[in-house]
């Protein structure tokens, strides 16, 4: 199967990174992942791109996250998928957005995920793998070669777990399993800053150290991706 095809869009003052992804440049059909914020923005390249938007998938429930879910649903008419423990952030959204920031419309998923299930949305299989650590109920959504993580691995870091339902050894071990279950050449998209790749964050991320020295040695021995 070809790579899927991804378009990031940083969005809102904590610069989010919000995705559209289809199965191909030339496909029709798409489904947005974490719209955060400038639901205006992300309306117009939904425009631009031509596609339509079969669902809304949601990653964990944090405002930055899921501040543009309420317009761009009836906008595009998608379902949204969200994790089940983090559904009261989503229906109750003010409650829980920091001052300053917002404000934010709540809204009512179709959908939850908890993790294990497989999702058949725009031409494309999404698993849904759960990933606690930056918050109770996160969830990683897998394609073949690449995951949408939101905050769990970044680009030289990880998810912070200093909020409500943070926790440090369950975020470790969440991105240890998503080392040990996907190639290391798998392209991460991240909630925030750029892409980067399993193999890369395994050899490079300073918070990554106590994995590195529990794993096997074969398993530290891949290059950074270019």
């Amino acid at each position: 199967m070809s790579a899927p095809d991804v378009r990031a869009f940083t969005v809102g003052p904590v610069q989010e990174n919000s995705y559209i992804v289809r199965a191909g440049a030339d496909a029709t059909r798409a489904v947005i992942v974490d719209p955060g914020d400038e639901p205006e923005r992300l309306l117009q390249a939904i425009d631009a791109l031509g596609v339509q938007i079969e669902a809304i998938l949601i990653t964990h429930c944090h405002f930055d996250h899921i501040g543009a879910v309420a317009p761009v649903a009836p906008a595009t008419g998608a379902p949204v998928y969200c994790p089940q423990i983090e559904r009261p952030l989503l229906a109750d959204i003010m409650s829980w957005v920091p001052p300053g920031f917002g404000p934010f419309e709540s809204y009512e998923p179709e959908h939850m995920v908890s993790g294990g299930e497989r999702l058949s949305l725009a031409g494309l299989e999404f698993d849904v793998v759960f990933t606690p650590g930056h918050s109770p109920g996160h969830v990683t959504y897998a394609l073949p070669g690449a995951l949408l993580s939101g905050d769990v691995l970044f680009q030289g870091s990880v998810g912070r777990v200093d909020l409500p339902g943070g926790d440090w050894a369950t975020l470790e071990r969440s991105i240890g399993s998503l080392l040990q279950a996907y190639p290391a050449e798998t392209v991460v998209y991240p909630g925030h800053m750029g892409v980067t790749t399993l193999g890369r964050e395994r050899v490079v991320n300073p918070f990554l150290s106590e994995l590195r020295d529990r794993a096997p040695r074969a398993a530290t021995a891949d290059s950074p991706a270019a």
